[in-house]
């Protein structure tokens, strides 16, 4: 028996049901904030990845890339960012300032496969395009908050940990960096919690700076920095999720001001979600025919199911949106009037009623069995007494006897 690829997911009734569940949190929470959905191609050229990442960038060693049968060298979307300034680039003198767009789609990575990392993954991703106030950063900040807690979690489970990369390059730069030597000084920062301290010295080594240098940079703070968007939060009551942190730089050497990144509290995974400033990305994308400061973020789905399942309250909202419901079953207690019980069927969906009923003869016990299991408000049963029916509300077991067209001017007022 052929078996699925490693690293991507078969999507059976209940993994379809948690992942609508997700999308429609995501969906739901973005329209709140007045964001509006776009969404592009899965397969774009190589060379759009290879603009946006500089040579032997980890992305683009994990494409899925190939040369198609025209000859040219196309790959999987890896994310989002460069298929939306791509876009942006095209058509952005038809769209009012500032724009608000968000996406949810499939990605395609080929990592090494991890908790909370797979080959094919969900992504939800916002962006805010033509607006460089701190009031943009804090729109999308609260954005990515208020997901959280869509979802269910509270500021127990997980904090926004708030940088700014401006900060980081005028420290940088007081300290004689050029750009090579700031490069390399970020990246070691990024990994100032994965990596061992004699390692990245030695990293370090061609910049002048030390382990200790950062690390002293990272406690000193920069308040000034996050001023605004902290006062914008806490306008908004929402201080309470976030926690400045310089130690956060995000890998990408295209974040021009504020970085986040979303962390589950009990650090038993990795970044739930991440983003930030990139007001040249637009503008080197697209040869300079768009110029737009943008500010944007991105939650995948893999980590967050994965704190969802662990955090009872985010879990018993899952389960909510899982549990099976179905308006209407129709019982057909006379196999003789299976075509009067079709039209009851017909008529109920018609009306937009969720309505099922068996598909060959069963004992009516069995029947009732069925709408149970199907978790159905109401059971209508088709008998000899056609065109008098009885409707059951099965959570409280009460019957009444009415006939066809009274049946659906019911059915109609309590649905």
């Amino acid at each position: 028996m052929i078996q699925g690829l490693p690293g991507f997911r078969d999507f059976f009734p209940e993994d379809c049901a948690r992942r609508n569940h997700v999308v429609a949190t995501w969906r739901e929470v973005s329209r709140r904030y007045s964001f509006v959905e776009f969404d592009g191609p899965a397969l774009e050229s190589t060379d759009l990845y290879r603009k946006k990442n500089e040579e032997g960038a980890e992305i683009l060693e994990q494409l899925y890339s190939f040369t198609d049968r025209g000859g040219r060298e196309v790959a999987l979307r890896p994310e989002m960012t460069p298929t939306l300034a791509r876009m942006v680039a095209a058509r952005e003198k038809h769209y009012r300032k500032p724009m608000k767009w968000f996406c949810v789609s499939n990605f395609f990575r080929h990592e090494r496969q991890q908790k909370g990392r797979l080959r094919e993954f969900l992504q939800f991703n916002a962006d805010i395009l033509g607006e460089s106030s701190p009031q943009a950063d804090a729109e999308i900040i609260a954005l990515a908050i208020d997901l959280m807690r869509a979802f269910g979690f509270t500021s127990e489970h997980f904090v926004v940990r708030l940088s700014d990369r401006k900060a980081w390059m005028d420290f940088l730069q007081s300290r004689g960096c050029d750009e090579a030597a700031c490069r390399t000084a970020l990246a070691c920062a990024d990994k100032l919690e994965r990596e061992p301290e004699e390692k990245l010295n030695a990293k370090l080594a061609p910049t002048g700076l030390t382990v200790a240098d950062l690390k002293a940079f990272i406690a000193a703070g920069s308040p000034e920095a996050f001023a605004p968007v902290l006062e914008a939060l806490a306008a908004r009551g929402l201080t309470g999720f976030v926690q400045p942190d310089l130690s956060i730089v995000r890998g990408l050497a295209y974040y021009t001001g504020v970085v986040f990144e979303i962390f589950d509290r009990s650090k038993n995974l990795r970044a739930l979600a991440g983003g930030g400033r990139y007001d040249g990305l637009v503008k080197g994308l697209s040869d300079g025919a768009a110029d737009l400061p943008a500010i944007g973020f991105g939650m995948g789905d893999v980590v967050l199911g994965h704190l969802i399942d662990e955090t009872p309250a985010a879990a018993e909202k899952l389960q909510a949106a899982l549990a099976l419901t179905s308006d209407v079953f129709v019982v057909i207690a006379d196999e003789s009037r299976r075509a009067e019980a079709l039209q009851v069927v017909q008529t109920c969906r018609e009306i937009g009623l969720s309505t099922d009923f068996p598909l060959k003869p069963a004992k009516v016990g069995k029947q009732f069995q069925e709408a149970e299991n199907l978790g159905a408000r109401h059971a209508v049963v088709i008998g000899q007494e056609w065109p008098q029916v009885k409707l059951k509300h099965l959570a409280t077991r009460a019957e009444e006897s009415l006939d066809h067209a009274a049946l659906v001017s019911k059915l109609k007022t309590e649905n």
